[in-house]
C-alpha cells in the first residue's frame, strides 16, 4: 500500500510539472508571435491606432488606401482624403505614410475638422530603407523625394489585406472608391495601372512633349542592363500615381525586392532617362511590371491636369464625368497656374493650425 501511494504522489507531481512546462511554452509562443516581424528584410513602420470615433465607423470589407503626407503638401492629402470619403459609403481605411516631424500637424488637421470620423492609420517612413538605393539630388525636396518610394513597400505598411489602393496626394476622387477597388486583376498580376496611351490620358498629352507616353521616355535603352531585358522602347508606359495592388501576388513575386534591385543598379549605372523630371519612382516600376500588369478604367485616372497646356484641353463636362483627377506635372491645384482649381477647392478643408494656405488664396499672393 505504501509503495502504491508513493507512485501516485510521484505521478501527480510529474503531471503538475508537465502542466507548468506547457504553460511556460505557451506564454513564450505568445510573446514570439507578438514580436515576430512579417518581413525580416524590411524595416517596418510604426503604426498609430485607428482614428477615434470608431462607434460610427462604416462596416463591411475594409478598403485600404495608401497615401503619403509631406509637410508642405498636407493640404493635398486632406483634399484627396475628403474627396474619397465623401463620395463613397465604403469602409475605407487610410494608411498615411509620413515622417515623424509631420505627425502632430497631420493629427491636428484630421481631428479638428470634419475628417474626424475618417478611419486612418499613420505610419512613419524609415529613410534608412533607401540607403544605397537612390542618388542624392539637391534639386528635389527631401521629404517628397523620400515618401514617393513608400508605394514600393505596400505589404510592409498594409500587412493583413489581400488588396490595396495607392493614391498620389495630388488627386481628387469623384467616383465611389469601391468601384476602383473592385478592378479585376488578371491571374498572376500583382498590380493594375492606367496605360499612358489610353484614350482619356492621351487627350492631355502635350504636343511636342516627345516620348512622355512610352518606355523610352523613362529608361536609357543604350545601357546594357536595359538592352538585356528585351523590352520594346515604344511600349506604352503607365502612370504609377494611382494603382491597385494584389498584395499576396506582390509578396509571392518579391516585387519590393525586384524594385530595390533596379534602384540599386541605377545608382551604379544611371539607367533612367533624362527627358522627364520627377520620374525616379516610375522607371523601376516600368521594368518590373513590363507586360505583367492589369489595366484600370481610363476614367479612373484622368491625368496631366498639372502639365502646361494639357489640362486646358479637357472640357469641363469631361472633367466633371471623370472618376479620378490627377494634377501630375509641375502645376498643382493648391498653387499657381493649374487647371480646374475650382474642382480641387470643393474638397479642400482649411488648416485649423493656419500653417497651410493655397497660394492663390493667400493675401498678397493672388
Amino acid at each position: 500500500m505504501g509503495l502504491r501511494r508513493v507512485n501516485v504522489i510521484i505521478l501527480v507531481l510529474l503531471a503538475v510539472a508537465f502542466l507548468i512546462i506547457v504553460q511556460r511554452n505557451l506564454l513564450n509562443l505568445s510573446d514570439f508571435l507578438h514580436t515576430e516581424k512579417p518581413d525580416e528584410g524590411l524595416i517596418l513602420p510604426f503604426e498609430s491606432e485607428l482614428s477615434p470615433d470608431l462607434n460610427s465607423a462604416r462596416t463591411g470589407e475594409e478598403i485600404p488606401v495608401l497615401i503619403t503626407a509631406a509637410e508642405d503638401r498636407l493640404g493635398a492629402v486632406v483634399a484627396a482624403m475628403n474627396s474619397v470619403y465623401r463620395n463613397s459609403k465604403a469602409n475605407v481605411v487610410f494608411n498615411i505614410v509620413t515622417l515623424n516631424e509631420t505627425v502632430a500637424h497631420l493629427k491636428a488637421w484630421l481631428s479638428n475638422t470634419r475628417l474626424n470620423s475618417v478611419k486612418y492609420k499613420i505610419v512613419i517612413f524609415k529613410p534608412e530603407l533607401l540607403n544605397g538605393k537612390i542618388s542624392k539630388d539637391p534639386q528635389t525636396p527631401e521629404a517628397a523625394k523620400l515618401l514617393t518610394f513608400a508605394r514600393f513597400y505596400l505589404p510592409a505598411y498594409i500587412t493583413e489585406a489581400e488588396k490595396a489602393i495607392y493614391l498620389d496626394d495630388d488627386v481628387i476622387v469623384q467616383g465611389d472608391i469601391q468601384e476602383l477597388y473592385e478592378t479585376n486583376l488578371k491571374p498572376g498580376h500583382a498590380a493594375a495601372f492606367s496605360d499612358d496611351c489610353d484614350s482619356a490620358s492621351a487627350k492631355g498629352i502635350v504636343r511636342g512633349a516627345g516620348n512622355q507616353n512610352n518606355y523610352i521616355g523613362f529608361l536609357d535603352f543604350k545601357k546594357e542592363a536595359i538592352k538585356k531585358l528585351g523590352m520594346r522602347a515604344n511600349t506604352c508606359s503607365f502612370n504609377p500615381g494611382v494603382f491597385i495592388a494584389n498584395l499576396t501576388e506582390w509578396k509571392n513575386q518579391n516585387i519590393t525586392q525586384q524594385l530595390e534591385h533596379w534602384m540599386e543598379l541605377n545608382t551604379q549605372e544611371d539607367l533612367y532617362g533624362k527627358t522627364l523630371a520627377d520620374s525616379v519612382t516610375t522607371p523601376p516600376l516600368l521594368i518590373v511590371f513590363y507586360k505583367r500588369h492589369s489595366s484600370i478604367d481610363p476614367m479612373w485616372h484622368v491625368r496631366h491636369l498639372g502639365v502646361t497646356g494639357a489640362g486646358s484641353r479637357y472640357s469641363s463636362q469631361f472633367v466633371k464625368a471623370a472618376k479620378l483627377l490627377h494634377w501630375n506635372g509641375h502645376y498643382k491645384p493648391w498653387g499657381r497656374g493649374s487647371s480646374f482649381t475650382d474642382v480641387w477647392d470643393k474638397w479642400f478643408i482649411p488648416d485649423p493650425t493656419g500653417k497651410f494656405h493655397p497660394v492663390r488664396r493667400h493675401t498678397g499672393d493672388s
